[in-house]
């Protein structure tokens, strides 16, 4: 969330649109606070070709200078986090098909990792540190498990943040297949929350249940996508499943990147709330969606 000299140089670059000394850009050391931001418009639209100059952010109300800004179709480090407790056996060939097609939208310079998980976590593609970007290996590491079990869905959100460290992409999300219920993980759904909030991942959640489903939790899909910039879906059918991948995938390829070094004076350690107005002279507001904050002192 917080990136501070790696940063540096791109945020000199910004500042004038020349590019400053080397010995000079090293020897800045500044935080920068890095935001996602998908932006649509009434229609649900993606809204393109937007300018610095068409955002505004706030953090704790007061107004951030936006130092960096981006509009490029970025790599990301992906993880797929399915459930395979026996509430999903059903659904099983329906969630490979959708990880095929959002592999397939993605970009090919991304890396993916999955990881399954029922009452145990598991890594999909053999071990830590493991990543591909072609859906054969995708589909097998989703299929291979059975579906049986209770769920540990806590934890396997979890392992999929720590999983996504070791990522060489700067741009990371979460993809969560699940029906939200939990019954055996050693995490607690807040300690889920607050690593999730601490990290610089956007996570997408997909809740896949019938409306008689007890166990069903579909709000705490809909925290986690909330407090991260993501986007909390709930299909009903197999080919909507399939279409919202797909729209996921797209999304991510679409986004806006903005930095802004916080003029907060209030001391680490607590949280900041994060706001993003984007508005077009003539086309009025349009509706962004990136992460709701962030804990001071707590990025990478």
């Amino acid at each position: 969330m917080i990136y501070a000299a790696r940063w540096a140089f791109l945020l000199l670059l910004s500042l004038d649109g020349t590019q400053a000394p080397q010995e000079l850009a090293i020897s800045v050391n500044v935080n920068l606070v890095m935001l996602q931001a998908t932006v649509r418009d009434r229609k649900g639209v993606p809204a393109g070709e937007l300018r610095k100059a068409d955002f505004a952010v706030f953090e704790d109300g007061a107004p951030q200078a936006v130092r960096v800004f981006q509009h490029l179709d970025q790599p990301v480090t992906a993880g797929l986090v399915v459930d395979h407790s026996g509430s999903m056996r059903p659904r099983l060939a329906d969630v490979v098909e959708a990880a095929r097609t959002f592999v397939r939208f993605s970009s090919p310079e991304d890396e993916m990792f999955v990881v399954n998980f029922n009452e145990t976590v598991s890594l999909g593609l053999g071990r830590a540190g493991v990543f591909t970007n072609r859906q054969d290996e995708v589909a097998e590491a989703i299929a291979r498990p059975g579906a049986n079990g209770q769920t540990a869905l806590y934890d396997a959100v979890v392992e999929g943040l720590q999983q996504l460290r070791a990522g060489s992409r700067e741009k990371k999300i979460l993809l969560v297949i699940s029906d939200g219920a939990d019954n055996r993980s050693v995490h607690t759904q807040a300690e889920a929350l607050q690593m999730a909030v601490q990290s610089n991942a956007a996570i997408y959640t997909i809740g896949l249940f019938a409306d008689e489903d007890p166990d069903r939790n579909p709000e705490v899909l809909r925290r986690l996508a909330r407090a991260t910039g993501g986007e909390a879906f709930f299909p009903k059918s197999a080919k909507e499943t399939v279409a919202i991948c797909e729209q996921i995938a797209s999304d991510i390829r679409r986004q806006y990147t903005l930095g802004y070094v916080s003029n907060s004076t209030r001391p680490e350690g607590g949280f900041r709330n994060i706001r993003v107005v984007a508005e077009v002279p003539g086309k009025g507001r349009l509706t962004v969606r990136t992460r709701a904050g962030y804990v001071a002192g707590a990025g990478q």
